[in-house]
């Protein structure tokens, strides 16, 4: 008899695609599956920031536990949520094709001023009218402001459609999103813009799916669709975050990618106002890229980016 494997998600539009995408993926092996609709805290909690709440995992504690319970048979994840440490128990069965690992912002009001405050290159005046953005990722926040730092910035939470929503019934000039989580809900405004100076959130744009680690029907039907690509380089940022001893509340940034047989790495960590930034970047043959998440981290630490650590530790 086929066993029906059963999909762990939040309850969230943009959740229950990603999900979908696993179920569709395992149907397409000849797998059945279905949806398990698990909430979570941080569906729960939408006033206080994310950075306040102390709490690693807060989009995936609760699929954990229904995981370890054996209420479900996988979780489905973006990666960016999920705790460079995974719970004892528990493994990676697969990483999906990665989709855009841009930050987007979305424009609300006028859409002429804000296209030319955003088209504006450092050094930047002080005089132009005030500008407010909204976003609850203290990564952002500090990309922002390291930028503009003349600029406001406003927390906002929620999931990708209560964000929305919140944004048009604002004063703020706009807020930063991530481009696949609205792009793969249809929801993308036409009125937004890529910010391709922005560095990403490790991992971000990706899916995981994760199983008990005793559970070797789950893990081996999820291997049919991990994409080796994607999964080498969410590796290496995620490695780069776990050795500068990163989660959501420390502003750190990663991203690889694979060009012509060349893994190319580039990461960051700012002060939480934005005005430090220490960066790195690097170039290696894919064949030749182990550690490097953890040899750009202490190169990065060397050379600017422990004083910036030290004082985030000490501002907590």
């Amino acid at each position: 008899m086929n066993k029906v494997i059963r999909i762990g998600t939040r309850e969230s539009q943009l959740a229950v695609w990603q999900a979908t995408q696993v179920q569709n993926l395992l149907m397409q092996f000849g797998f059945s599956a279905e949806l398990v609709y698990i909430k979570s805290e941080g569906d729960i909690d939408l006033k206080t920031p994310l950075y306040e709440m102390g709490v690693q995992g807060i989009f995936t504690r609760s699929l954990d536990l229904a995981l370890l319970n054996d209420r479900i048979d996988i979780a489905v994840h973006s990666l960016k949520d999920v705790p460079t440490q995974l719970p004892k128990g528990i493994v990676t069965a697969a990483v999906l094709k990665r989709a855009s690992y841009k930050d987007l912002f979305v424009v609300n009001g006028e859409w002429s001023t804000a296209n030319e405050v955003l088209q504006m290159e450092p050094p930047f005046t002080m005089h132009h009218s005030p500008f407010t953005i909204a976003t609850s990722s203290i990564r952002r926040k500090a990309q922002w402001l390291n930028r503009y730092p003349q600029h406001t910035i406003e927390n906002l939470r929620g999931n990708v459609n209560t964000r929305l929503q919140k944004l048009a019934d604002s004063h703020w000039n706009g807020a930063i999103f991530a481009a696949a989580g609205l792009e793969r809900i249809g929801l993308r405004p036409a009125h937004s813009i890529e910010l391709d100076w922005m560095l990403p959130a490790p991992a971000q744009g990706a899916i995981v799916v994760a199983c008990r680690h005793d559970d070797e029907y789950a893990f081996e039907a999820c291997r049919l669709f991990n994409d080796a690509d994607t999964a080498l380089c969410t590796a290496i940022e995620r490695d780069f975050l776990r050795a500068l001893l990163g989660g959501c509340s420390t502003p750190i940034s990663a991203l690889a990618s694979i060009v012509n047989g060349e893994l190319h790495f580039e990461g960051n960590i700012l002060s939480l106002d934005g005005k430090e930034k220490a960066s790195i970047e690097k170039t290696v043959a894919v064949n030749n890229c182990d550690k490097l998440g953890v040899i750009a981290a202490n190169e990065l630490l060397a050379n600017g980016g422990q004083v910036i650590a030290d004082k985030i530790r000490n501002a907590k």
